[in-house]
């Protein structure tokens, strides 16, 4: 497990939002809400941790970008995100303002 961690933790980067269009077209980005931490969410998919993954889709904590997401995030494509990619998903947080 740790090595997972320490696996994905070299991937974490900061992206901006036009560099995550091809990703969002291929339907693999998950946005990650800001009361997670990007680093367990890629740990607990990684190593199929279903019942946490399963309880953050429930409470809406891990969703696919809404319409309206893609809307705002279109309008600003220098809009930089903190990115993790575990395979094969990218997932997205916006950085708390």
């Amino acid at each position: 497990m740790a090595d997972i961690r320490a696996d994905l933790a070299e991937n974490l980067d900061e992206a901006e939002w036009e560099w995550l269009i091809p990703h969002v077209q291929r339907d693999s980005v998950l946005v990650v809400a800001n009361e997670l931490d990007l680093l367990d969410v890629g740990v607990a998919l990684a190593s199929d941790n279903v019942p946490s993954v399963q309880h953050w889709i429930s409470e809406q904590l891990i969703q696919k970008p809404s319409q309206n997401q893609l809307s705002d995030w279109n309008g600003d494509r220098q809009r930089r995100f903190n990115t993790l990619i575990v395979q094969p998903f990218v997932l997205v947080q916006e950085p708390a303002s």
